[in-house]
């Protein structure tokens, strides 16, 4: 009877563990994420290549300087009158890109996710000619976010485990490296690669998140001196940090893998991992300066790549101290990032300026992909319905600025679809550097557009796939084409902007036509380099963290 006792108590005792891991097993998934974290020296200082002492005889081409910021929202800057918290936080740096030079009134990103946008920047191609469709990421992530949905969700996500097997070799591993595997193909020729055939120094600063396994780093792909992170995200500040303010949303699967899986790093053309000195925008402004300095005597293209504002929400304490109005601590939070970002951008402007530079520089500026909903907050792309991860207007439709005093009038608008596609091309032209004839190029240069000299549309149709979510914009309709929900939707974006009135029961000979153009589209583009491991509803008009209803629209997404 004893021995019965024993192993009643010893099973309970079990079964108590297994429960107790079950309900913890975030914290215990996250120990054990933080123990694998890669070794992280301590900071040292990176040292700039210096350029001529002298400017050359002669005009030279212009300085070009790509701004990419990450997950930034249509209504995150006070351009056009909001802005974070209904304008409490201004924008002013940002704006006098916009001001100072041409707004592209509807500018597009190349996708509604990091990865696949930041191919299309950088090749002027649609990423899904070569294959690179989904945004790398890790398979414990993957797992995560295709497992774990929100409290009370009515639309549940799906992992799907079985294609795992047709990941390539060693993206599956363990190891935190192992989602740099998945790579742009090093035959893409990227704009550094064409800008360095005019004698143009190049320089990278912050997030990569095209890969990294041999040939595909920054370093390897064009650029002569690279400062950064090679994954999708990074630390701004340790956790704990005296001088930093956290906000986490524990409805999110997302964000409850980034806080224990990322390193406070960064890497300089490719050295070991080392700590950057401050608040994570901070430091790569001040190095991006300090590179300005040392090659204001030649051509030099800066891609500048911050991780801000994209999750984990890390503010500086002293711009969250400037916020006091801003009652919403996660809002606020967001509000101080936009701050610090703005902040930043100003300081890089004022460098051109005081360097001599600003009247021959090109400077380019978007986002990734618009504002993100699983951070909970409503308005961050507003008046424009989805957000990122959607192809809605408010997971494409970004702020999109273009500065040069010396070509472009200050005050410009251009009310035509554009792309980022089209920086590839514009920077190029801008530089009188040819682009590969090798290749279908999708992306058109806009300078002369912007000029004057040519008329009209720069594209009759844009396209934008992930999976079997699919969207095509022909003139102002734009149908979306959701395969897994068996679901369309067409807008007439010229009367409907932001929109709200789907047209396609309504308009069938055209919803067919548009069907047809996804299909013949598709037929050009290369099969994707790795499979699908996840299908996730993204609410249209709800951010994450409120209460799902029954009716509420949504897309299924592919990554």
């Amino acid at each position: 009877m004893k021995l019965w006792t024993w192993l009643a108590a010893a099973v309970a005792v079990i079964v108590l563990a297994l429960g107790v891991a079950f309900l913890n097993r975030s914290t215990i998934l996250a120990m054990v994420a933080h123990s694998r974290l890669p070794h992280v020296e301590p900071n040292r200082p990176v040292t700039w290549a210096q350029g001529p002492a002298a400017p050359p005889v002669g005009q030279r081409p212009p300085n070009v300087v790509f701004i990419l910021v990450d997950d930034l929202g249509y209504n995150d800057i006070t351009f056009n009158g909001g802005g974070v918290a209904n304008g409490a936080v201004p924008t002013p740096n940002i704006d006098s890109i916009g001001r100072e030079g041409v707004n592209f009134a509807r500018g597009y990103t190349g996708n509604a996710t990091c990865a696949p946008s930041r191919a299309a920047l950088m090749t002027g191609r649609y990423a899904t000619r070569f294959g690179f469709e989904f945004t790398p990421a890790p398979v414990a992530f993957e797992r995560m976010v295709g497992t774990e949905s929100e409290p009370g969700a009515i639309h549940k996500p799906k992992f799907f485990k079985d294609r795992l097997a047709d990941m390539p070799p060693g993206s599956t591993d363990a190891s935190p490296s192992a989602v740099n595997t998945l790579s742009v193909p090093t035959s893409e020729v990227t704009i550094a690669e064409v800008l360095k055939t005019r004698g143009y120094h190049t320089l990278h600063f912050g997030k990569w998140h095209l890969g990294g396994k041999a040939g595909s780093r920054p370093e390897q792909q064009g650029f002569d001196e690279s400062l950064g992170f090679i994954s999708g995200a990074a630390m701004y500040l340790p956790e704990k940090d005296k001088s930093v303010v956290n906000s986490k949303q524990p409805w999110d699967a997302i964000d409850r893998f980034l806080w224990p899986n990322l390193p406070y790093a960064v890497q300089f053309n490719g050295s070991p991992m080392f700590a950057p000195k401050g608040y994570m925008t901070d430091y790569l402004t001040d190095q991006a300066i300090a590179a300005i300095k040392a090659n204001r005597n030649q051509p030099f293209f800066i891609y500048f790549a911050p991780n801000a504002i994209h999750t984990p929400l890390q503010a500086k304490k002293e711009d969250y101290d400037a916020l006091p109005q801003i009652q919403d601590h996660r809002l606020r939070v967001y509000g101080a990032m936009t701050r610090n970002l703005d902040a930043n951008v100003g300081r890089i402007l004022q460098t051109l300026k005081d360097e001599g530079l600003d009247q021959n520089t090109l400077v380019i500026f978007t986002s990734d992909n618009g504002g993100a909903g699983y951070i909970g907050l409503p308005d961050v792309n507003k008046p424009y319905r989805g957000f990122k991860s959607t192809f809605f207007e408010g997971g494409i439709h970004a702020p999109f600025f273009m500065r040069w005093p010396a070509q472009i009038p200050a005050g410009s608008r251009f009310p035509y679809p554009v792309g980022h596609v089209d920086l590839f091309s514009t920077a190029a032209g801008a530089a009188g550097a040819a682009v590969p004839n090798d290749r279908k190029i999708d992306g058109v240069d806009l300078l002369p557009y912007v000029k004057g000299v040519t008329a009209g549309r720069p594209h009759q149709t844009l396209f934008w796939r992930s999976g079997q979510y699919k969207v095509v914009l022909d003139g102002d309709w734009k149908l979306q084409s959701n395969e897994a929900r068996s679901k369309v939707w067409l807008y007439n974006l010229a009367v409907d902007p932001t929109e709200r009135n789907d047209l396609s029961k309504a308009e069938p000979a055209r919803t067919r036509a548009l069907l047809a153009m996804l299909k013949a589209q598709d037929a050009e583009t290369a099969k994707p380099m790795w499979p699908s491991l996840l299908q996730g509803p993204i609410m249209i008009d709800r951010p994450g963290g409120q209460k799902q209803q029954a009716g509420d629209e949504y897309i299924l997404w592919d990554n």
